[in-house]
């Protein structure tokens, strides 16, 4: 806890189901409080992922919140602030990594500087590129209009354009700054028991915002500290690249605005959000529906113009007519046998992130099987020509795989289609730590193609050093490297922030945490962190066995729809059979899902409710609850979708069905 005395900083982290990034952040913590007398708070919003117990476990010294709701950022910030005993207070995100020189540069600044009432440090990403939100400027109905329509990024220096984010001013110099962000934010004491706590009426979003003002209504200044660096991964307990963001953040710029502004002011700078709100979920969606439609797209046009080609050709050769066919194959015939063979290229895997030339073929193969069987109960109108079908499925044979296997090539330089190139990666750290680092990635089943080691603190070198720390750059280009994995127990965290900040973004940066099971990076600020773990891997989680569980339940569907009639002729059908049907066709529900115990919150992979659960059909209708918990963990973990099957059989045609 540092020196004996009065406590000089109360660190407070707020935890909301991040427990490795946690942990991370705890034991930088603790190497920059050496020297200093110090108190960590954690405030746990109620994690799921036992958060608490690791914290309990490893960090006994850390005085811990456990709450039993998670009543949000400030709430949570403010439980602690009550309780603390510093001079100085620091919000933190568990996203993050401090040097080990933090904590003493930034007090020392402040104890020079009485004027300043918060203060925030230089922040860069899990790649080492700087964080523009490590200062900003405050949010004018004009500062806040230029942001939200991307004025601000076309013109990242103007002092017009780009004041909230200071674009105009130099990062590497210290500063004033209207406002600091949450994830680092030093605050002395004295100033919140004149200003007030946190506005619990922010849930999340702009409650920074809102006590950076208040600092300054309170006669105090705010500075941007760039003397020390700390990592913030974003992107961890928030995502931002959803709805949820969108509407959050910026309802919750609506309430600063309504706070603080007044008159014509607020009404304009409210206004302007609302139209804000709809213009970036417009964005938010039609991005998200490109990033998961392209290849569909690419591949519907691909298709469709093909059979267009192919119906003029064949028409030509077979008939000597290139208008021999309706116009009906263009607006019916061709259109679905599109849709048809890309429903089938996607419950093939066609359309996963690693999707080879085999899945493709299976899905072009299974959609014309099922065209033809179409073929055969349409009327004759409709009935075209089998030989377009055929040329058609030749035309999709070729071109869909080969257009994969080019892009691949551009990207990789090979033609392992389903299989991504190995990181060439490179360990920094002790021989001990370096063996540990390799056996973690063992266990965790992560292929990389191991270039070598930069062994610290030893005289004997191994066979795998490659050369002196000093060197690392020239180390990384001499060798394409394309991950770095350093070992934080030999290096300082200062040390590892200055090495990715002088890489740069083009390589990926992981660190293993001293004492820690998990290796840890994140290479975008707006994407989830990667993390290298020795955890349990639940099945039930991977694209392809959610997508199989999916066409199990629409095929059950099928089936429970075609017996609707006899089963209501049997009298062994009622209207909870009907709703439970038409939930999992709308996809509402699913045939088969978690046991649910009451009041208890689930720490596995998500899933719609289920009709039914592993515990269905069996003679044991008084599970306690450790049996149940172990039966959705082993669900979870073992799944195919056989066990799905074998529930709706055996629950099916046991005589007592739950429905």
């Amino acid at each position: 806890m540092g020196d004996s005395g009065s406590v000089q900083l109360s660190v407070i982290i707020v935890n909301y189901n991040v427990k490795y990034f946690l942990e991370q952040c705890l034991r930088a913590v603790q190497r920059a409080q050496k020297g200093l007398n110090v108190e960590v708070w954690v405030v746990d919003n109620h994690s799921a992922d036992d958060s608490v117990a690791m914290v309990q476990e490893k960090f006994p010294a850390v005085r811990l919140i456990a709450s039993k709701d998670n009543p949000g950022f400030s709430k949570a910030n403010n439980q602690a602030i009550r309780q603390t005993q510093g001079k100085y207070i620091l919000l933190l995100n568990p996203d993050t990594v401090v040097g080990e020189d933090t904590f003493s540069k930034t007090i020392e600044f402040m104890e020079s500087h009485p004027e300043a009432g918060g203060l925030g440090v230089k922040m860069v990403d899990g790649a080492g590129v700087f964080l523009p939100e490590s200062r900003r400027g405050f949010p004018s109905p004009f500062v806040a209009f230029a942001k939200t329509f991307g004025l601000a990024r076309l013109f990242p220096k103007s002092k017009r354009f780009n004041r909230y984010h200071l674009g105009y001013l130099d990062p590497a110099q210290t500063h004033e700054a209207d406002v600091l962000s949450g994830a680092f934010m030093l605050m002395r004491k004295s100033v919140l028991d004149q200003i007030g706590l946190l506005d619990e009426q922010f849930f999340m979003y702009s409650e920074d915002i809102d006590l950076s003002y208040r600092i300054q209504l309170g006669g105090y200044k705010n500075f941007y500290f760039p003397e020390t660096t700390i990592i913030h991964y974003k992107g961890e307990s928030t995502k931002k690249g959803s709805l949820n963001y969108v509407r959050t953040f910026y309802h919750a710029m609506i309430l600063f605005a309504r706070k603080h502004f007044q008159g014509q002011q607020a009404f304009w700078f409210i206004q302007m959000l609302q139209v804000a709100i709809y213009f970036r979920a417009g964005l938010t969606l039609a991005a998200n529906f490109f990033k998961n439609a392209y290849w569909p797209l690419v591949d519907a046009a691909l298709l469709f113009g093909g059979l267009a080609v192919l119906k003029n050709i064949w028409a030509i050769y077979r008939y000597e007519d290139v208008h021999y066919f309706q116009p009906v194959f263009l607006y019916f015939n061709a259109p679905l046998y599109v849709l048809i063979w890309l429903i089938a290229l996607f419950f093939s895997g066609g359309y996963d992130a690693r999707s080879n030339v085999g899945q493709l073929v299976r899905g072009i193969l299974a959609g014309t099987v099922i065209i033809a069987a179409v073929y055969g109960f349409l009327d004759l109108a409709y009935r075209s020509s089998r030989a377009i079908i055929v040329l058609g499925t030749l035309w999709a044979l070729t071109i869909l795989p080969t257009l994969r296997l080019l892009r691949h090539f551009i990207k990789t330089g090979n033609f392992d289609l389903g299989n991504e190139k190995e990181k060439r990666l490179l360990i920094v750290g002790s021989p001990e730590e370096i063996r540990r680092t390799q056996d973690l990635l063992h266990l965790a089943r992560v292929r990389k193609n191991l270039i070598g080691a930069i062994e610290l603190n030893t005289a004997v070198f191994s066979s795998q050093n490659v050369g002196q720390l000093t060197d690392l750059a020239n180390l990384v280009h001499l060798y394409h490297i394309d991950e770095l994995v350093f070992c934080s127990k030999d290096l300082a965290n200062q040390a590892i922030i200055n090495w990715m900040v002088r890489l740069g973004p083009k390589i990926a940066y992981k660190i293993l945490p001293e004492d820690s099971q998990t290796i840890i990076g994140s290479s975008s600020k707006d994407e989830s962190g990667e993390l290298y773990t020795v955890d349990v891997r639940f099945q039930i989680a991977s694209a392809r066995n959610q997508r199989e569980k999916r066409l199990l339940d629409l095929s059950w569907s099928l089936l429970v729809g075609v017996l609707f009639p006899l089963l209501f002729l049997a009298k062994t059908s009622n209207r909870a059979l009907y709703r439970h049907w038409l939930a999992v066709v709308l996809g509402k529900k699913t045939w088969v899902g978690y046991q649910l115990i009451a009041g208890e919150k689930m720490d596995l992979p998500r899933l719609r409710p289920g009709v039914l659960s592993p515990l269905s059909g069996l003679a044991w209708p008084l599970a306690d609850s450790s049996t149940i918990r172990r039966l959705n963990f082993l669900y979870a973990k073992d799944y195919v979708w056989q066990e799905d099957f074998r529930i709706l059989w055996r629950n099916w045609f046991s005589g007592k069905r739950e429905f």
